[in-house]
């Protein structure tokens, strides 16, 4: 096992102000949308929807989305879990304030247990209720993230969870970067891909597209980040109430 992940980035105050009840009233309605449609992507009889998110690039916002979707369906008395599946780059233990390990690479060579692996995170909302869900978090950088990825411990471990959660969230590298969210196509229900305005390109979703194809992987939408508000073709929705500039596209395959 390499260097524990040891990463001292600090969270500016307004990355706090993006994530769970810090959210301004129109990243919430749209991540309450957002909501709607992913569990709208998935069979009514499935016992526990297991959901990949990624992106193309590096930057495009997959973390963020990944756990302000857990904060929201935990808004609703889902028993969600979050686990970070990026091992080489993560970054949700910093975001969260939370123990960087163990996590999941301690678990895929079993250096530490589940019980010691689950961690909670507790928010407090504006209106004094809390809301809180479940989180693995990556666990000690490993040589070999790919490899434990594909591993059978990790088929293993996902179905052994599914027993205790109605949503898993897998937060997953970028597609073009490493095939962590192509193997990890295997095990999940459905793939989400976050696409960031001014960072994501025609050339490179289409590359992700055709490996998620190669690959047979349930593509279930789309989510359109850092739209420009001020722009003639978002903020027509948001004056209506809508939000729709939040995201442009969400949309099944």
């Amino acid at each position: 096992m390499a260097k524990k992940n040891t990463s001292s980035a600090q969270i500016t105050a307004l990355e706090q102000k993006m994530i769970g009840p810090q959210l301004s009233f129109a990243a919430a309605e749209a991540y309450k949308m957002l909501r709607t449609n992913v569990m709208f992507s998935f069979p009514a009889n499935e016992k526990c929807h297991v959901l990949g998110v990624t992106s193309t690039f590096k930057g495009e916002g997959k973390s963020l989305t990944s756990i302000n979707l857990a904060y929201t369906l935990s808004e609703t008395k889902n028993k969600v879990l979050l686990i970070e599946g990026d091992m080489r780059m993560p970054n949700i233990a910093n975001r969260l304030n939370l123990k960087a390990t163990p996590g999941l690479s301690n678990l895929m060579v079993e250096l530490d247990s589940l019980s010691d692996a689950i961690q909670k995170k507790v928010f407090t909302t504006k209106d004094k209720l809390t809301v809180s869900f479940d989180i693995i978090t990556s666990g000690s950088i490993p040589p070999n993230p790919s490899e434990l990825m594909q591993s059978d411990r990790m088929k293993q471990l996902i179905s052994a969870l599914k027993e205790f959660y109605d949503v898993i969230i897998l937060d997953l590298p970028p597609v073009t970067v490493v095939t962590d969210a192509l193997i990890a196509s295997n095990y999940i229900s459905g793939m989400m891909v976050v696409v960031r305005n001014e960072i994501a390109s025609k050339r490179g979703l289409a590359e992700t597209m055709r490996q998620f194809r190669q690959a047979n992987s349930k593509i279930i939408g789309f989510v359109f980040t850092n739209a420009d508000m001020s722009k003639k073709s978002y903020g027509k929705y948001y004056k209506k109430g809508y939000y729709k500039g939040y995201y442009k596209d969400y949309r099944a395959e």
